[in-house]
């Protein structure tokens, strides 16, 4: 009864999140960049669109473009945030802070060499910021190994920190012998869930307990970082290919170690077909083995990125037509698609555990003599 008015209430906040604060984000984000981005398409576009139409478009894709982007930075609203250690190895160690770069428009000199911030990259360059650039007009200078505590990357430690003792919590209590209290009476049924439901169905009772605390880590990891990423905060943890990369890796790496004779001579040498077929059927078995994991990776960040680009596409269209007249109807629409974003946040999740529980289980899945 009582993680039925816990989870209403985590979809309450979400909403609330989205639909109270995404607007005036979305509208201070504008703001924030209006002024050059006017400039620029003025004199690009001054022939072409003289109401300016083209422009609010072009400052649109910009701003969804800079809600979605890792940063340097953590930013909160307009005008609030806080700088993030940079780590460069460049001949050496260099640590210094983001404020240096005074977002992205001065160069940063440290121990007597320069570094220019450009479209999220730092670069090595000259104490006048200079970057050469080939035919794709794109940097060819000389890019240090970057090891930064970015904004997606600050936000999983936080992730992390949070996770851990919120669990340590609903851990002591069960060690105690204690019912879980509140918001353990939360994560219990879902727990419970995922071992019932998720866990013994696709790997079997004899070998789940070992990959419990894999499936669980995942699934709420996904799953908060989906409900953070509704925010104003502009982070998209799970819309980065690197992080989806990073756990379907996992995925995969525990997948292979996991495996046993059954699992590999499936592969390998398949039983109960004709000799001539088991080349065919290992090399279609052995890409089936980096496919899996793709399929994984490209699922939950293609979901997540579609999301917010739809939701931040929608509230721009308010600014494109310029009448607050048609508001309501594209905050409506909005309030529609958030609501589909949180069961989809929660959607995702499930499925990216169920579907490693899922590999799991073939791997260490006890097959009979054939």
């Amino acid at each position: 009864m009582h993680y039925n008015i816990y989870s209403k209430l985590s979809v309450s906040l979400a909403l609330a999140g989205a639909i109270l604060f995404s607007v005036p984000a979305f509208a201070q984000d504008k703001n924030h960049h209006e002024d050059s981005r006017t400039v620029a398409a003025h004199d690009t576009h001054d022939h072409t669109d003289s109401e300016g139409g083209h422009d609010v478009k072009t400052q649109i894709k910009e701003t969804i473009e800079h809600h979605l982007a890792d940063s340097y930075e953590f930013t909160i609203t307009e005008g609030v945030g806080f700088p993030l250690p940079v780590i460069l190895f460049d001949e050496g160690l260099k640590v210094f802070s983001s404020s240096k770069f005074h977002h992205g428009e001065s160069v940063a000199e440290v121990d007597g060499n320069y570094y220019v911030l450009h479209h999220s990259k730092v670069y090595k360059t000259d104490a006048s910021g200079h970057l050469s650039m080939d035919e794709h007009h794109h940097p060819t200078n000389v890019m240090p190994l970057d090891f930064s505590i970015t904004k997606n990357v600050f936000m999983i430690l936080v992730m992390a920190g949070f996770m851990f003792f919120l669990f340590k919590g609903v851990a002591k209590a069960y060690q105690s012998g204690q019912t879980p209290k509140k918001a353990g009476r939360f994560l219990e049924p879902i727990i419970i869930y995922v071992r019932d439901e998720i866990a013994i169905p696709n790997i079997g009772e004899k070998h789940y307990k070992k990959y419990m605390s894999y499936l669980l880590t995942v699934f709420f990891f996904i799953w908060f970082m989906n409900l953070v990423g509704m925010t104003p905060l502009g982070i998209n943890v799970t819309g980065n290919i690197a992080i989806t990369f990073s756990l379907a890796l996992i995925t995969f790496m525990i997948t292979q170690v996991s495996g046993n004779k059954h699992y590999w001579q499936h592969i390998l040498w398949m039983p109960g077909i004709p000799v001539i077929l088991k080349p065919v059927m290992a090399i279609i078995e052995i890409l089936g083995l980096f496919i899996k994991p793709f399929s994984l990776m490209m699922r939950l960040y293609a979901n997540m990125l579609a999301g917010h680009v739809v939701i931040m596409s929608i509230i721009g269209l308010i600014f494109v037509f310029g009448s607050w007249l048609i508001a309501p109807a594209f905050f409506g629409l909005t309030l529609v698609l958030s609501l589909l974003e949180v069961l989809v946040a929660a959607l995702q999740a499930y499925i990216f555990t169920m579907l490693t529980a899922l590999y799991f289980g073939s791997a260490v899945e006890e097959h009979e003599h054939h």
